[in-house]
């Protein structure tokens, strides 16, 4: 019971995105690439919708590595003087080392503007407006996929004693929703009616 059933994925190839994700809730910013930003930002804090602020984030749009590579470089030579630990919160072996930043959120930004317009690569900001696009292209999966899942839920629930029960199914479900919420989707219109049902329910298959 994964999210990889929904969750946007990218070929392995080709284009690569740099990033500049900033935190919600203190000055601090993660830079890096990836050529699957949504799975990266996964592996960096399972609700990353709520973690960091799409809203100012960014994407710089590549079409090699060796330009990501060098991108990201620029970024770290620029903002050496302010590095900062990963948060806490953040998990240990997708944080990196050396690509937080304190303090930097606007000069960032202005670098990533000024490095599209020199070089010719696209900007994708907000980040939340991109994502939001590359969850509707596969918003047409999320019916069936919610389904599936929540018909795990309730194998579990009626079929694993209580103290058992993993509970991951649950929150991966919820996850996806909320990410889909936040990113301004209308879940009412996506998913069947008993998926709803248990998304509006605090004790419903380990709704909560």
């Amino acid at each position: 019971m994964e999210e990889e059933g929904f969750y946007p994925r990218f070929a392995s190839r080709g284009r690569t995105f740099v990033y500049v994700l900033p935190c919600r809730d203190e000055d601090i910013l993660k830079v890096g690439f990836s050529r699957d930003p949504p799975n990266r930002f996964r592996t960096l804090h399972r609700r990353f919708f709520e973690f960091f602020d799409l809203d100012r984030g960014l994407l710089i749009q590549t079409d090699q590595l060796r330009d990501a590579r060098r991108i990201e470089r620029l970024f770290i030579t620029r903002f050496a003087g302010h590095r900062a630990p990963a948060p806490l919160v953040v998990r240990e072996a997708a944080a990196g080392y050396t690509e937080w930043f304190r303090g930097v959120s606007p000069p960032a930004e202005v670098l990533a503007r000024e490095v599209c317009a020199d070089q010719g690569f696209p900007l994708h900001a907000p980040l939340s407006s991109w994502l939001r696009e590359r969850f509707v292209e596969r918003s047409t999966l999320l019916y069936s996929w919610s389904a599936r899942m929540l018909e795990a839920l309730e194998y579990e629930y009626f079929n694993v004693p209580g103290p058992a029960r993993s509970g991951h199914g649950a929150k991966v479900l919820r996850d996806v929703l909320d990410a889909c919420a936040a990113l301004g989707m209308e879940i009412r219109a996506l998913v069947p009616a008993q998926v709803l049902d248990w998304y509006r329910s605090d004790d419903y298959f380990g709704a909560h």
